[in-house]
């Protein structure tokens, strides 16, 4: 697999979709992405590729597409391109819960946001759980909300079922601004380490607080390396919360440091319907 960006639809998603227009919408860090109008509705199309040391992100598609499969009916496809894999599944409309909550974060006064869209996203979650799987990387950007409820996105690190061996790998970590000390802490001392339905929880309520306030659970330097994250995460009581009210007490229960002392993503969602 070579470590080159692609300029166009990979071939194998040109002749799955036969695509009417294509839109890029991302384009980093080993992902590209584009928005795909077909005759059988719209499409996200990511193609992966190696960067650095991260190798995985060119099996990343491939992976979510074996996820998808085992989660859904949806149309999925997937196949490899010259610098990595690609998959096919249809667009999530919506907008993500970093920006939704925008207004929020004036700093004005302490932030008060909407118990339903809160607890769209903990639904969200809870049934990716009730089906036997774990995200291993909620954060804001992967939880989109429209006027029906949230989608919770990327799946390439979800784990629960069987995946080929050819597109499967060892799970090092996500988004550092999201994961939960016993993640960072093993990553750390091992390299690896195994997402859980505690740390999915943890990473919910750091992605609430973040939306809500726009501070990170834990500080550091914005140019701190992801082993300095990690250890600022690991030995570092996170931020105090300033969302107001009741949801606020329930971020600070999600962000506890004992796993076993978090809610489960269930109780949050109950929780947020009791108060909502």
């Amino acid at each position: 697999m070579k470590d080159t960006a692609p300029d166009q639809l990979p071939e194998g998603a040109e002749a799955a979709l036969t695509p009417q227009a294509a839109e890029l919408v991302l384009h980093r860090r080993g992902s590209t992405v584009w928005k795909v109008t077909t005759e059988r509705g719209v499409f996200a199309v990511k193609a992966g590729r190696p960067v650095a040391a991260y190798f995985w992100t060119g099996l990343a598609p491939g992976r979510e597409a074996a996820v998808l499969r085992q989660l859904s009916h949806e149309d999925i496809h997937d196949g490899k391109w010259a610098g990595g894999t690609w998959n096919a599944q249809p667009w999530h409309p919506g907008t993500s819960l970093y920006d939704l909550w925008a207004h929020h974060r004036t700093g004005e006064r302490p932030p008060r946001p909407s118990f339903a869209e809160a607890r769209a996203c903990a639904a969200a979650l809870a049934e990716l759980h009730e089906q036997g799987w774990v995200h291993g990387d909620v954060q804001p950007a992967h939880l989109l909300l429209d006027g029906r409820g949230a989608a919770l996105v990327d799946l390439s690190l979800a784990t629960g079922g069987q995946v080929p061996p050819e597109v499967d790998f060892a799970y090092r970590g996500c988004l550092v601004h999201y994961e939960a000390p016993e993640i960072a802490q093993d990553v750390l001392e091992q390299g690896t380490a195994t997402p859980t339905r505690a740390s999915d929880v943890y990473a919910l309520g750091a992605s609430l607080m973040v939306s809500a306030t726009g501070w990170r659970h834990v500080a550091y330097p914005d140019d701190a390396s992801r082993e300095e994250q990690r250890r600022a995460i690991v030995r570092t009581r996170h931020r105090p919360v300033t969302v107001a009210g009741p949801m606020g007490k329930l971020i600070e229960a999600m962000l506890r440091r004992d796993p076993a002392d978090r809610p489960t993503s269930a109780e949050v969602r109950e929780t947020l319907y009791r108060q909502g």
